[in-house]
């Protein structure tokens, strides 16, 4: 894992954009998963209304969310789910992803969807410059603007990880992260009934669930797939709404 991230971002200057592409596309499938970084929870206690793992618990409201998005296997899959039950949810968008698979893009707008930045490539972002970072960012948030017509103004940094001065340069340019308080554990291929264990007894009011709609070379989400109809399902009986981040937040959806 910490081999392959650090391979990634070491091609960011020396490789062509196609060649970053494809060594993503090997690593991606492992996602999301955190690396526990020093003084992470002061950073979210310093700047708690930037940097956000949940929402507020006042409403009995839960945000699904799906990583790495767009690819052509397992987001048109997801996307039929969420339309059959009339449920939204929130995409993370990844770059490059945009540039192969733009008509995805707007299918996921297009049926009602929130959508935020993933950075270009996927790197760790405190492996990287400054420079670099805001690379990632200003370059994706173009291809957004490019598919959809707007700018989102959420982010969620790859594996979670951020530095207090990407922080402030986010709120600077007046955008929020998020990142989650439920992980479904979904990149490491598990199976329907490990993810719906994963998600639904640690769901809370205002809970922010992390899965995935994208994947590497070999990657597999068939468990997300297969899980989300009940996932949807059990929460609605519980009595949750699913909604947005934007929603959940209290924000415009865009800029």
């Amino acid at each position: 894992m910490k081999i392959e991230t650090q391979t990634v971002q070491s091609q960011t200057h020396h490789s062509s954009h196609q060649e970053q592409a494809q060594t993503v596309s090997r690593t991606l499938h492992l996602a999301d998963q955190p690396v526990a970084q020093p003084g992470s929870a002061n950073l979210r206690n310093k700047y708690q209304n930037t940097f956000l793992m949940r929402g507020p618990g006042t409403k009995r409201e839960v945000a699904l969310t799906f990583d790495d998005a767009p690819d052509d296997i397992f987001t048109p899959k997801i996307l039929d789910i969420l339309k059959e039950k009339e449920a939204k949810a929130t995409f993370f968008l990844v770059g490059f992803r945009i540039e192969k698979y733009p008509d995805i893009v707007k299918r996921i707008v297009q049926e009602g969807h929130a959508i935020g930045n993933h950075s270009y490539n996927h790197p760790n972002f405190i492996n990287l410059s400054e420079a670099d970072f805001r690379d990632q960012i200003r370059r994706t948030d173009q291809l957004i603007r490019s598919s959809t017509g707007f700018t989102p103004n959420i982010i969620r940094p790859p594996y979670g990880n951020i530095s207090e001065s990407q922080i402030k340069w986010l709120a600077a340019q007046k955008k929020i992260i998020v990142n989650w308080d439920v992980d479904s554990l979904d990149w490491k291929g598990i199976d329907a009934k490990q993810v719906t264990s994963n998600i639904l007894p640690n769901v809370n009011p205002g809970s922010i669930v992390l899965q995935h709609s994208g994947t590497g070379e070999g990657g597999d989400l068939s468990g997300t797939v297969h899980a989300l109809p009940d996932i949807i399902d059990e929460l609605r009986k519980k009595g949750y709404k699913l909604v947005t981040v934007q929603e959940m937040l209290d924000m415009d959806p865009a800029f």
